[in-house]
C-alpha cells in the first residue's frame, strides 16, 4: 500500500498542474490470497453450460453375448458381413463408445461469493495499483510514467478522438504499455481460434473515469486498453488473472469520487490485522522483552543407567567392596598359577 499525503495531477500535455488528497482506499491492506480466491470464483460466473449429447456412443444396436464364449461381457454389435459386427460398443473403453460419466448441463457452473470478500478484494487491488513495484512486476511498461497512480485532469473524460487519446498517453509516458500490448497480439493455440477467440494479447492501461463524455469511444480501440467507471470497479479488470498491480490512468474526478465510495458513508475500508508485519522486530523490542519470562535453560543431559550386575563400573559406584572382590579373586588365581 502507499501512504503519501497527496497525489500529483497532470494536464493532458504531461505537465503537473495541481495536487489532490490521496484516497483512503489506497492504504488498504494488500491481500493476494483474497484477490486470487475472489477472482477465481468470479471468473466462473460467465461460463456457458456445455455437455456431450446424451445419444453419443449409444446409437448402435448391441447386446452382450453372455458368458461361456471366452470373450468379455461387453455389449457387442450384432449382425454380420462387416467388420463392425462383433465389436464392443457402449463402454468408455470401446472404439466408438460413449465417454465415462458423460458431462451434463446441470453441472454447478457459477459460484456465489461473499459481498464483504468482493469488496475486500477490490480494495486490495486498488491499493496494489498504487505501488510501482507491483505494477512493474505485473509486466507494465511504466518507466517513463511520472507518478503511480497516474492522475490526469478531468478534461480527460471529454476526449473524443482516438488520435487525441494516443497523444495524451504519449505525453504522460503511458504509450509504451499500449505498444507492448499491440506487439504481443498472437493467434490463439487450440480450438478457441474457431470460437470467436482467435487472438490473444497482453493487458495495457486501465482508464478509470467518472462521467463518459466521449472517453470510452476515444480509448476503446487502442489495443490492450480497457475502460471502467469508478462507480463500477471490476476485480476482473483491476487484477487480471488474479494478479494485482494493474496500471491505472485516473481522471481527477474519479480519484476524488473514491473517498465518497469508500469511507464512513460508503463501503468499509478493510484494516490490516497487523500495522507492523516485522514480527522479529516486534519480539526483540524493549517493550516486549521487558515483560516476557527469561529463557529456560535446557535440561541437564541424563546418562544412560547401567546394570550393576553386568557392569563392574556401575557396581563400583554402588558397592566398591563388591566390585573389588572379583578383581582380587582374579589376582589370587593368577598368583596360584
Amino acid at each position: 500500500m502507499t501512504a503519501r499525503p497527496v497525489l500529483s495531477v497532470f494536464s493532458l500535455s504531461g505537465d503537473k498542474t495541481s495536487t489532490t488528497p490521496l484516497p483512503a482506499v489506497f492504504t488498504a491492506p494488500i491481500r493476494s490470497d483474497v484477490v486470487q480466491f475472489v477472482h477465481s470464483n468470479m471468473n466462473k460466473n460467465k461460463r456457458q453450460a456445455h455437455a456431450v449429447s446424451m445419444y453419443a456412443g449409444k446409437q448402435v444396436s448391441a447386446s452382450s453375448w453372455g458368458t461361456g464364449r471366452a470373450v468379455a461381457r461387453i455389449p457387442r454389435v450384432g449382425g454380420g458381413g462387416t467388420s463392425r459386427s462383433g465389436q464392443g460398443a457402449f463402454g468408455n473403453m470401446c472404439r466408438g463408445g460413449r465417454m465415462f460419466a458423460p458431462t451434463k448441463t446441470w453441472r454447478k457452473w457459477h459460484r456465489k461469493i461473499n459481498t464483504t470478500q468482493k469488496q475486500y478484494a477490490v480494495a486490495s487491488a486498488l491499493a496494489a495499483s498504487a505501488v510501482p513495484a507491483l505494477v512493474m512486476a505485473r509486466g507494465h511498461k511504466v518507466d517513463d510514467v511520472p507518478e503511480i497512480p497516474l492522475v490526469l485532469d478531468s478534461s480527460l473524460e471529454s476526449t473524443k478522438k482516438t488520435s487525441a487519446a494516443k497523444d495524451i498517453l504519449a505525453a504522460v509516458g503511458a504509450l509504451a504499455d499500449v505498444e507492448k500490448a499491440a506487439e504481443s497480439k498472437k493467434i490463439r493455440t487450440g480450438k478457441g481460434k474457431m470460437r470467436n477467440r482467435r487472438y490473444r494479447l497482453r493487458r495495457g492501461p486501465l482508464v478509470v473515469y467518472k462521467e463518459n463524455d466521449g472517453v470510452a469511444q476515444a480509448f476503446r480501440n487502442l489495443p490492450g486498453v480497457e475502460l471502467c467507471c469508478v462507480s463500477r470497479l471490476n476485480l476482473l479488470q483491476l487484477a487480471p488473472g488474479g494478479h494485482m498491480g494493474r496500471f491505472c490512468v485516473w481522471s481527477q474526478a474519479a480519484v476524488e469520487e473514491l473517498d465518497t465510495i469508500y469511507g464512513e458513508e460508503g463501503k468499509r475500508i478493510p484494516t490490516a490485522n497487523m500495522t507492523n508485519a516485522d514480527l522479529a522486530r516486534i519480539i526483540n523490542s524493549d517493550e516486549i522483552q521487558s515483560v516476557v519470562q527469561p529463557a529456560k535453560r535446557p535440561e541437564k543431559l541424563r546418562l544412560r543407567k547401567k546394570n550393576a550386575i553386568t557392569s563392574i563400573k556401575a557396581l563400583a559406584k554402588l558397592d566398591p567392596y563388591a566390585a573389588a572382590a572379583p578383581a582380587a579373586e582374579t589376582r589370587a588365581h593368577e598368583g596360584r598359577a
